[in-house]
């Protein structure tokens, strides 16, 4: 089994792939401001205290890991709607960097429905509430992807549809055919079995596939 880095682990997507990364049977290092409040314990966790904008603490948090599962997200807000953001890019190019010079290759980015060559496959309805209220961190999203696609890591991109707290169902789509590409709904729990599996499935490597119940 492998030690996987998993950034952004404290809540939502993260701390659902924290928890199928740990049932899987991986040694865990989750890296979040707030890590010492992660409601779980485990001997194979270690709660890393820090924040992903600092190049010396993602450094630190790279000794001795296999992968890296990147989990950013922002909390709904008004300035998410009116102001911009770099959260995605500029922690993707301090981590993209740091994971170059300590060696460490696999990096799997959890991103979104509508980033990248995703945009505008949804519906018409979709298409225009998205540009409302998160073409400005959508548009961070592409910059971050592109950071990813142009590095010389192994890595892959998941790009799940709107997310939601159900149970864990096994029975998600993952598609990479842009034809497929629509939108719909996922369980997180659903998102964080696709995220664990790649740590050493090659299948989707270099691929940028949507992810739908």
């Amino acid at each position: 089994m492998a030690t996987i880095l998993i950034i952004g682990a404290s809540r939502g997507i993260g701390l659902a792939t924290l928890k199928a990364a740990l049932k899987a049977g991986h040694a865990v290092r989750a890296l979040a401001r707030s890590a010492a409040g992660i409601p779980v314990t485990d001997p194979n966790l270690e709660k890393f205290t820090g924040d992903a904008l600092d190049p010396a603490t993602v450094r630190a948090a790279l000794q001795g890991v296999d992968a890296v599962i990147q989990t950013l997200g922002v909390s709904p807000s008004p300035e998410m709607v009116f102001n911009s953001t770099r959260l995605f890019s500029d922690a993707t190019r301090i981590l993209v960097a740091a994971m170059e010079e300590c060696g460490v290759k696999r990096l799997i980015c959890l991103t979104g429905f509508g980033a990248g060559d995703s945009r505008n496959h949804g519906s018409f309805l979709f298409n225009s509430a998205f540009r409302l209220f998160l073409g400005r961190v959508y548009s961070d999203k592409d910059v971050q992807e592109r950071i990813i696609q142009e590095s010389g890591l192994d890595w892959v991109i998941a790009r799940p549809v709107i997310l939601t707290s159900g149970p864990f169902t096994g029975k998600y789509r993952v598609l990479v055919d842009p034809r497929d590409w629509r939108c719909g709904f996922i369980t997180r729990a659903d998102v964080a079995d696709f995220l664990v599996k790649q740590i050493s499935d090659d299948t989707y490597l270099h691929r940028t596939p949507v992810l739908t119940s």
